[in-house]
């Protein structure tokens, strides 16, 4: 990736005022000057995508709903295996970054791909109940997370498994054996990402484990690209909604 490109991305996320009436309006005022160099710059950005992508695996016949999908780079991570997969819905509410989904889709001859713009706390596929429900990076900006989560656990069937991985900070006193995190932590990485309308919940983590049986849990820290100082936590989870 060019120095600038890079440039053009860190514009919109730090210094491009992001305008709209309501959510929708906001991702795209957001996302519509970066669409074309997202994949590029989010790759160094984004960690745990693959990894959470390789413990969900690839189950056969399966229905598969990617709220907040994006550009549809998730989709790679499944490699040949996307094929066994019965359905998979890509729903996002960005215009622009759908219209670089419908082309990766259409390059890749995904025939059993559907992209979807819609609110992930409303969706609802042709396809119910669903198999896996998946948050990359998207629960962080959603206004009304809880909502979601919940709309992902009544999509799923018993024994049908939701997978998020996403920026956080842990609460001030977590439970025993969870990640704390020091108060500059839990202080400075929400005030750099609210300017992009990306909020680090210290509650993400205790509420999916509260809806979901815990399958896969794991408490990580990434870089940020051309930022020297500091490592953002993120973490990767795995449930499995309750009979």
């Amino acid at each position: 990736m060019s120095l600038w490109s890079d440039l053009k991305v860190i514009y919109h996320m730090v210094l491009k005022p992001i305008r709209g009436k309501d959510h929708a309006q906001r991702l795209e005022s957001f996302y519509m000057g970066q669409a074309e160099h997202y994949d590029s710059f989010r790759r160094r950005l984004l960690r745990g995508r693959e990894d959470l992508w390789r413990v969900l695996g690839a189950p056969e016949g399966a229905i598969w709903v990617d709220m907040g999908g994006g550009t549809g780079a998730n989709l790679e991570f499944f490699g040949d295996d996307i094929e066994k997969l019965q359905k998979v819905y890509l729903v996002d509410l960005s215009a622009s970054l759908l219209k670089v989904a419908e082309e990766r889709v259409r390059k890749h001859g995904w025939n059993n791909v559907v992209v979807v713009e819609a609110d992930a706390t409303k969706f609802v596929p042709d396809w119910q109940p669903v198999d896996v429900v998946t948050f990359s990076y998207s629960l962080t900006m959603i206004p009304d997370w809880f909502a979601a989560i919940d709309h992902a656990e009544k999509l799923l069937r018993p024994g049908g498994l939701v997978g998020v991985v996403d920026f956080y900070v842990a609460r001030k006193y977590p439970p025993a054996g969870f990640t704390r995190h020091s108060w500059v932590t839990r202080w400075f990485w929400p005030f750099w990402f609210a300017r992009d309308n990306v909020f680090l919940s210290p509650d993400h983590v205790p509420y999916l484990h509260r809806r979901f049986d815990r399958v896969f849990f794991a408490e990580c820290r990434t870089k940020i690209p051309w930022v020297p100082f500091g490592r953002v936590p993120y973490y990767i989870f795995v449930g499995e909604k309750r009979a």
